[in-house]
């Protein structure tokens, strides 16, 4: 038997058995994708992390489903669902070949910045109305266009990037595109308002950029333009510059404005939470501190973690994320392709890098950003999304081949017939 390769980088599939013909000509033959133990490892360590999410997220939402008049498991069965989506999500994109999301690449992108635009313009209300003083949703809260946008620039600028080649390396010819198109979509979640996920496109483009070959000067001359700006609209902006404010007097935010000194509450009692849980923590549904930390069963659900599983379970928690890391970042050097290498550094930086900013703010060692736990926090459109960047990266990880014979039906026959 031998192995063709097709691909640029590499993804086996094997020929025909001697005398055997074509694989048209082949009774019974057929293509399908085999994982690499890569692949394997990260799809266990994801739906681990989705079934553990629905453990914790029952506890942390099942007190202010109650108090806001329904079944304790409200937001657990929304969240199945959301799962239940993500699960069809991820096996459509476990099996499609990676290297076709180049050419969805541009509807991909144009159909965000329309979602986008639809949050912020005022004749859209009722369809993208305000909640919590911000405009990030359609129809109530079930699409944050935002989420599906973080897709559009992991797959959108390797696109552009590996199709501009040596003419990357310009500023102007070069860099110019991805500016103007990430700008804008930026510039409309800073419109909703959310700097925070302004922030995570411009950082997106910019590993990936940086990844592909971009040069350094380029990125320390837009950090010394950008970096003034992002000051200021902290500064002018209330609810940022509270944020940093409250996470900067810590333990003296009580004699800061009430604003600032209920955003320092928050992070407060998410440190009571991490702390009550010591070692082993107190158990899973004893916990008491979502009662008083607000939006425990999302922007502040590792604090539920750390109360209930102590620092066994935060560490664990770390451990499984930085596993997600180091085999995503192994299948990005496997990549079949440029464009699926970048892709696959794209989908891993964005999962962990929120992870761990995440865990970062409920430890207090960063400002309140936001930002949900993947896998974990409540919210079906972060949920489906994670899912199916998940599947797009074992898609990337798995390999190409033609099987023969019973084998080829056969879902549980091995790598080789």
């Amino acid at each position: 038997m031998t192995v063709g390769v097709f691909g640029g980088y590499g993804g086996a599939v094997e020929d025909a058995p001697r005398g055997a013909g074509t694989a048209s000509t082949v009774r019974g033959a057929r293509e399908r994708w085999r994982m690499t133990t890569e692949a394997r490892a990260l799809v266990a360590v994801s739906f681990a992390l989705a079934v553990i999410g629905l453990v914790v997220l029952y506890s942390a939402s099942a007190l202010p489903a109650i108090e806001a008049g329904n079944a304790p498991h409200f937001f657990l069965l929304r969240q199945a669902q959301g799962l239940l989506v993500g699960v069809v999500a991820f096996a459509f994109a476990a099996k499609v070949d990676a290297e076709r999301w180049r050419a969805w690449a541009w509807p991909l992108m144009g159909l965000s910045l329309l979602m986008m635009l639809v949050t912020v313009l005022p004749f859209t209300r009722s369809i993208a109305p305000s909640i919590g003083g911000a405009r990030r949703f359609l129809f109530g809260g079930s699409i944050q266009p935002a989420e599906f946008a973080k897709l559009a620039v992991i797959v959108w600028t390797p696109m552009l990037l590996v199709k501009k080649g040596p003419a990357l390396r310009r500023l102007g010819k070069g860099l110019g595109p991805f500016l103007v198109v990430i700008g804008f979509l930026s510039l409309i979640a800073v419109l909703q308002p959310d700097l925070s996920m302004a922030l995570t496109f411009c950082l997106l483009m910019a590993i990936i950029l940086f990844a592909g070959g971009a040069r350094t000067a380029h990125f320390v001359f837009l950090g010394m333009l950008g970096f003034p700006l992002l000051v200021q609209k902290i500064l002018n902006t209330k609810y940022l510059r509270e944020r940093v404010e409250s996470w900067f007097a810590g333990d003296a935010a009580g004699g800061a404005s009430q604003a600032v000194a209920a955003v320092a509450d928050q992070q407060y009692q998410s440190l009571l939470a991490m702390g009550s849980g010591q070692l082993f923590g107190v158990g899973f549904g004893e916990g008491n501190q979502q009662r008083w930390v607000p939006l425990a069963y999302n922007d502040f659900i590792a604090s539920v973690v750390g109360e209930e599983f102590g620092f066994v379970g935060i560490a664990l928690l770390i451990l499984a994320f930085a596993a997600y890391a180091w085999l995503g970042f192994r299948i990005a050097r496997m990549a079949r392709s440029p464009f699926q290498s970048l892709v696959a550094i794209g989908l891993t930086y964005i999962t962990v890098l929120t992870a761990f900013v995440h865990v970062g703010v409920s430890l207090d060692l960063l400002p309140n950003t936001g930002l949900t736990l993947p896998f974990i926090s409540y919210g079906r459109s972060n949920l489906v999304l994670t899912m199916l960047m998940t599947g797009i990266l074992v898609n990337i990880g798995s390999e190409r081949e033609r099987r023969y014979g019973v084998s080829a039906t056969d879902p549980f026959a091995s790598g080789t017939p």
